[in-house]
């Protein structure tokens, strides 16, 4: 796994969440758990960041789905993040 890229993902998506406005108490919910997944990722060492919390692919993938239509910049973001974690056998 490129813990680099990966890191990169996350702050990407970290400061797209951060940007994101105009949402729904669901797409809020939905951001505050991720937000919360992204940072846990982030505080973690190199050696751990390759075992994410389980809950983040299917908070991703509903977050994808909520934010499709009314948020492409995000959703772009999840989708790259879901692609490289399912690359890397996550």
């Amino acid at each position: 796994m490129d813990n680099k890229e990966l890191r990169k993902l996350l702050n990407e998506l970290h400061i797209e969440i951060k940007n994101t406005t105009a949402i729904d108490e669901k797409g809020t919910k939905l951001l505050h758990d991720l937000e919360g997944d992204i940072r846990e990722l982030l505080e973690r060492s190199e050696e751990n960041l390759a075992q994410p919390h389980p809950s983040i692919v299917p908070n991703l993938e509903v977050s994808l789905d909520h934010f499709e239509v009314t948020h492409p910049a995000l959703t772009t973001l999840i989708s790259r993040l879901l692609d490289f974690l399912s690359n890397t056998g996550i």
